[in-house]
């Protein structure tokens, strides 16, 4: 079994549609969305039509959750706001009420899938550093957690004590907890502009991260001509 599991699409169809061609070139067998399919990008509705069509486990991202509801956006910034409120303007009643009917947490086969962290998941915090994910691991109950929401691809392992490393190529070691984010799809954050997900291979119980390239320009056109912030799409082309 191999899983494509992806986070942080913020509807950039450009790079959800890379990103899967990606993974099935790879020979995926198995597809996992671990929350905001929507905000920031030009096509909600669009992504969340893709993501339906997998018919993979998902998890709600904050911007899901802000997009499928009529209330103020509480603890967004202007810029993300701003993009919200166009969201919710070009998502159908029915693309609300799928992202309203996601669940915070899951488990899949022996692994936890999670978009902010594990200790108050409906909170929206982030994990930075060492002692926010400490907060996550006590929660945890399986080997691997899977989480996104700060866009940026990084690993926790849970040992003697608790450290951060990148994420490069790794195998799961038993006895470990590793705390895993796959970087985001749709507006990476890391200063590389491509779009970051990750292969589980649940046999070799390896971690392969993948960067793909994607349409760029179209995506930022797109972004242009909906008449949301020119931030939005400048900030695509340098992983910010």
């Amino acid at each position: 079994m191999r899983f494509a599991i992806f986070s942080d699409v913020h509807a950039n169809l450009e790079a959800l549609e890379a990103v899967l061609a990606d993974a099935r070139e790879r020979h995926c067998t198995h597809f996992i969305c671990l929350g905001d399919v929507v905000g920031y990008n030009a096509n909600p509705s669009e992504c969340v039509k893709v993501v339906q069509d997998l018919e993979c486990p998902v998890v709600k991202g904050n911007h899901d959750e802000q997009a499928s509801i009529d209330a103020s956006t509480e603890g967004f910034n202007a810029l993300a706001e701003e993009a919200i409120d166009w969201t919710r303007e070009n998502l159908t009643e029915q693309d609300k009420e799928w992202l309203r009917e996601m669940r915070m947490t899951r488990q899949v086969r022996d692994f936890t899938i999670v978009h902010a962290t594990l200790d108050t998941p409906h909170q929206w915090g982030y994990v930075f550093n060492d002692l926010d994910a400490i907060a996550s691991f006590t929660y945890q109950h399986t080997a691997v957690c899977f989480f996104g929401h700060t866009h940026m691809p990084v690993v926790f392992i849970r040992d003697e004590t608790v450290h951060r490393v990148a994420l490069n190529p790794l195998v799961i070691q038993p006895g470990r907890k590793y705390f895993i984010n796959t970087g985001s799809v749709g507006q990476p954050r890391d200063g590389d502009w491509r779009a970051s997900y990750c292969i589980y291979n649940c046999d070799s119980n390896a971690i392969e991260p993948r960067r793909v390239k994607y349409d760029l320009v179209t995506a930022q056109k797109k972004i242009r001509k909906a008449g949301l912030p020119q931030r939005l799409a400048d900030r695509l082309a340098i992983g910010r």
